[in-house]
C-alpha cells in the first residue's frame, strides 16, 4: 500500500478536477464489448483483456466498489455488473473517484456516450467541454466548401464552437494524425488551399501535415489553452513521431500566446517535463498513463514526471473513455502515486509538509482552475448540487 500520513490523507479528501476526459458508453455492454475498452489495440484471438494491468486493476480496484471481493474473477466481475445495471455501475464509480470538475473531450464518438451534462450528473459534479478542432474541420468538409474558402470556414467554425457555453479549451490530435515532426512555420495561404484541395477531393479524415499545421495556429488564434494528446495511444500513433520535444520550434514561435497542455506522455514524460521546465507555455499530466499501469506503477510514472516538472505545472487527467472504471482508477492511480511520492519527500526532510500540501492542492485541481479560469472549489461539504454545464 505505500507510505501514510497527512499527505495521503489530504489528497484523500481533496476533489479533483479530470481536465481531460471523454463521456461513458451509453449502452449496456458484453464480455466482447467491455474488453474491446480495456485496452488502446484491436481484441486478439484468445488472450483477454483483463489479462493487463488495467484488467487486474479493475478487478483489484473496482469490484469492491460492486460489492465484490478484491481480484474477483472477470466472470464474476461482469456478471456483477450486468446486475447492478449500467447506471448504477457508473454512479458507483464515479462518485468514488471524488471529482469535482470534467473537462470533456466531445470530439470522439464512435460509439454513443453521455453528455457532459449527463457525465457530470452522475457524478454530482460540473462538466465543461473541450472542443476537438479536427472534429470541426472535418465538419466543415462534410457540410460542402471550396477548397479556397476552407480556411476562412474552418476559422469560422472553430470561433463559433469555442464560444459555445462551458467551453474552456480545444483540443488537436495531430499526434494520431502526422505525428509532431512537422513545419512549425504558419503555412501560405496558397500551400492551405492546394492542402485543402487535395483533402476534399480524396475525403476521410484530416491527415494533411499543411492543414495540420494550419489547425495548430488556428488554435493559436482561437487564443484558448491547446490540449495535445502525447505519446501512448492506439496503433494509429508512430510513437516516435509523437515525442513532443519536436514541439520545440513551433513552442518558440508561439511564445507569450496560449497555454499548451501536453495530455499523457508515456513514454516522454520526461521529455515532457523538459518542455514544461523551459517554456512557460506548457503544462502536462500523465493522463491516459495512470489507469493502464494501474496504481500499482503509478508513483514510478509521476516521480519521472515531477523530476524538473515546476510544480505549478503539472494536472490531473484520468483520459477515461467509455468505461466508468478508468474514472475510478485514474483517481485512485493519482491519488496514491503522487501521496507517496510527496509523502516520502516529507519523511525524508527533502520537503516540508506545508510545500507537499500545496503541491498536492495544486496538481489536483487549482493549476487546471488556474488555466481555464474555473470557479474555485466549494468550501462546503453540504453544498446544493453544483450546476452542470455542456
Amino acid at each position: 500500500m505505500g507510505a501514510t500520513g497527512p499527505v495521503h490523507e489530504a489528497l484523500a479528501a481533496l476533489p479533483l478536477v479530470d481536465h481531460h476526459c471523454h463521456g461513458i458508453v451509453t449502452a449496456d455492454l458484453d464480455r466482447d464489448g467491455f474488453e474491446s475498452l480495456l485496452t488502446e489495440a484491436e481484441p486478439w484471438p484468445g488472450i483477454s483483456s483483463f489479462d493487463t494491468p488495467a484488467g487486474v486493476a479493475v478487478r483489484r480496484h473496482c469490484a469492491p466498489l460492486l460489492d465484490l471481493p478484491r481480484h474477483a474473477p472477470a466472470d464474476a466481475y461482469l456478471a456483477r455488473r450486468a446486475e447492478l445495471g449500467r447506471r448504477e455501475v457508473d454512479r458507483r464509480l464515479l462518485t468514488a473517484a471524488g471529482t469535482e470538475v470534467f473537462c470533456v473531450d466531445t470530439g470522439y464518438t464512435p460509439q454513443p456516450l453521455t453528455t457532459p451534462r449527463e457525465l457530470a450528473e452522475t457524478a454530482d459534479a460540473t462538466a465543461y467541454e473541450v472542443v476537438r478542432l479536427e472534429a470541426v474541420a472535418e465538419a466543415v468538409a462534410a457540410q460542402g466548401v471550396e477548397p479556397d474558402a476552407y480556411a476562412t470556414a474552418f476559422c469560422t467554425a472553430a470561433e463559433e464552437a469555442v464560444r459555445r457555453p462551458g467551453v474552456v479549451a480545444v483540443k488537436s490530435v495531430a499526434a494520431y494524425r502526422t505525428g509532431f515532426d512537422l513545419n512549425p512555420a504558419r503555412p501560405s495561404d496558397a500551400l492551405v488551399n492546394a492542402a485543402a484541395r487535395q483533402w476534399l477531393e480524396n475525403g476521410g479524415r484530416l491527415a494533411d501535415p499543411v492543414l495540420v499545421r494550419h489547425l495548430l495556429w488556428t488554435a493559436v488564434d482561437l487564443g484558448r489553452p491547446l490540449q495535445l494528446h502525447t505519446g501512448f495511444g492506439d496503433t494509429d500513433i508512430r510513437l516516435h513521431r509523437v515525442d513532443p520535444t519536436h514541439l520545440t520550434d513551433w513552442l518558440h514561435l508561439i511564445k507569450g500566446t496560449i497555454p499548451v497542455l501536453l495530455l499523457h506522455c508515456w513514454p516522454y514524460q520526461r521529455q515532457a517535463a523538459f518542455l514544461a521546465a523551459v517554456f512557460e507555455e506548457v503544462y502536462l499530466d500523465v493522463g491516459l498513463t495512470l489507469h493502464h499501469v494501474g496504481p500499482a506503477r503509478s508513483r514510478a510514472i509521476l516521480a519521472e514526471a515531477l523530476e524538473i516538472t515546476p510544480f505549478r505545472k503539472l494536472l490531473y487527467s484520468s483520459d477515461a473513455y467509455g468505461l466508468a472504471e478508468f474514472y475510478q482508477l485514474g483517481a485512485l492511480a493519482f491519488r496514491r502515486g503522487l501521496g507517496e511520492l510527496l509523502q516520502d519527500r516529507v519523511d525524508a526532510d527533502e520537503l516540508s509538509l506545508p510545500d507537499a500540501l500545496r503541491i498536492a492542492a495544486w496538481a489536483a485541481g487549482d493549476n487546471a482552475r488556474r488555466l481555464y479560469g474555473l470557479p474555485a472549489p466549494d468550501p462546503d461539504p453540504a453544498h446544493e448540487p453544483r450546476p452542470h454545464r455542456d
